[in-house]
C-alpha cells in the first residue's frame, strides 16, 4: 500500500493505494456516523462486506447505472441523510464505481454546507480517474455533469481487491482513462507499449492504477477548480467521446473515451498536430482495449451535441489533442469544420472496412 497526498490551496485528501488498502483503513470509519452510499450491483456483491466493516453505518443504495445520476436522485440521497439524522460531524462513503462517487460526492458536498467524504472506488475507472481530484456532478437534461461542485474527499481508498469481480468489459472501460493518460504522459505511454500484451494482468493494473493517480494528483494539486489551464489535459478524447456517449450508447463511458480519442486523433494528424508511429502507436493501443472502432451513423446529430460540452468557454468546439510522448495541444473548431472531419473519419474507416 502506498500512500499519495493530494495538496491544493482549499483542501487536502490523501489517497491509499494498493493491495491491503480497504483492510487497513476503512476499518478507521467503523464507529460514528457513517452513511454509505452505494448502488445495487455493488451491494449484491459486498453488502455483507459494507456490513461487517462499517456495523454502526446508515446504508443508502441507488439503482446501478447512469440514468441513477440526475437531480431527482441527489435529492433522495440528501433526504435520506436528513431523515437519519446525519450531523455535520457525519462522513459520506461513496462505495461504488463513477457513478456513485459522483453523486454520493455531490451528496456530500451539499448536505450541511459539507460533510466528511471518502471515496472508497470499485471499478478500474473509478480507482484510476473519477475517485480523485474532487468533482461531483450529476447530469441534467441529458448533457453530462452540469450541476457539480469541486470537493475533495477526506480520503480515497483504491484497493485491486474489487477488481476481481469486474467483468471483462468494466475493465475495458478502466483501460480507456488509462490510455488517455499514456497520451498525456511519456513514463505511463512507455510502460503501456511495453505490457500490451498484458494490460488486464491484475499486478501490472494496480501499478499503471497508481502512476495514473500520481498523473493526476500532480496536475489536481496545481489547478484544483480547472481555471489555469492545466486540468483540461484531463478532457483528452471526451469531448467527441461524451457527444457519442449521449447520442449512441450501448458501451462504458470508458469505451467512448477511446472512441473519442480515435476520431480526436485522426483530426490531429489531419492537422499537422501528430503523426508517425507516435500515432501509429497510440491508435494500435486503442485497438488493444477495443477490439475495433464502431462506425457510426448520423455523425452529424453527435457532432451537434458537443456544442455543448461544459469545456467549451465560446462557440467552438474545444479538443485536447495528443502532440508527441508528454505532449498535449488544445484546438478549437467551428461546428462546420469538426462536423466535416468526423465524416470525414467515418467516410476513411469505411473504406479501409
Amino acid at each position: 500500500m502506498r500512500k499519495i497526498l493530494l495538496e491544493t490551496g482549499f483542501s487536502n485528501s490523501e489517497i491509499f493505494c494498493g493491495a491491503g488498502a480497504f483492510e487497513a483503513r476503512a476499518k478507521g470509519y467503523a464507529c460514528g456516523q457513517v452513511c454509505v452510499i452505494t448502488d445495487t450491483n455493488v451491494n449484491a456483491l459486498y453488502g455483507e462486506l459494507i456490513k461487517k466493516t462499517f456495523p454502526e453505518c446508515f446504508l443508502t443504495v441507488i439503482p446501478a447505472g447512469e440514468e441513477s445520476k440526475n437531480p431527482k436522485m441527489l435529492l433522495k440521497i440528501l433526504n435520506d441523510m436528513l431523515k437519519r439524522g446525519m450531523h455535520r460531524n457525519c462522513t459520506a462513503i461513496a462505495f461504488g464505481g463513477g457513478v456513485v462517487g459522483d453523486i454520493a460526492g455531490l451528496a456530500a458536498s451539499l448536505y450541511m454546507r459539507g460533510v466528511s467524504l471518502v471515496q472508497i472506488p470499485t471499478t478500474l475507472l473509478s480507482q484510476v480517474d473519477s475517485s480523485v481530484g474532487g468533482k461531483t456532478a450529476v447530469d441534467l437534461n441529458g448533457v453530462k455533469n452540469v450541476i457539480g461542485t469541486f470537493y475533495q474527499p477526506k480520503e480515497v481508498i483504491v484497493d485491486p481487491l474489487f477488481l476481481k469481480t469486474l467483468p471483462p468489459r468494466e475493465i475495458n472501460c478502466g483501460l480507456g482513462e488509462i490510455v488517455k493518460y499514456g497520451a498525456l504522459d511519456g513514463a505511463i505511454y512507455k510502460k503501456l507499449n511495453e505490457n500490451i500484451n498484458n494490460l488486464r494482468d491484475y499486478g501490472f493494473l494496480e501499478e499503471i492504477t497508481h502512476d495514473c493517480i500520481l498523473y493526476k494528483a500532480d496536475i489536481v494539486k496545481r489547478d484544483e477548480r480547472d481555471d489555469k489551464g492545466l486540468r483540461k489535459a484531463l478532457n483528452l478524447g471526451h469531448t467527441t467521446g461524451h457527444a457519442f456517449e449521449l447520442n449512441y450508447g450501448g458501451r462504458s463511458h470508458g469505451e467512448f473515451v477511446l472512441i473519442g480519442m480515435y476520431y480526436e486523433l485522426y483530426i490531429a494528424v489531419k492537422r499537422g498536430i501528430c503523426g508517425g508511429q507516435y500515432a501509429e502507436a497510440l491508435k494500435n493501443l486503442i485497438y488493444e482495449v477495443l477490439g475495433a472502432i464502431p462506425c457510426y451513423p448520423n455523425i452529424s446529430d453527435a457532432a451537434k451535441a458537443a456544442v455543448h460540452d461544459k469545456k467549451n468557454d465560446d462557440a467552438d468546439i474545444a479538443l485536447i489533442l495528443p502532440v508527441s510522448e508528454g505532449e498535449w495541444t488544445e484546438l478549437k473548431l467551428g461546428l462546420k469544420e469538426y462536423t466535416r472531419y468526423l465524416k470525414e473519419c467515418v467516410s476513411e474507416f469505411r473504406g479501409l472496412l
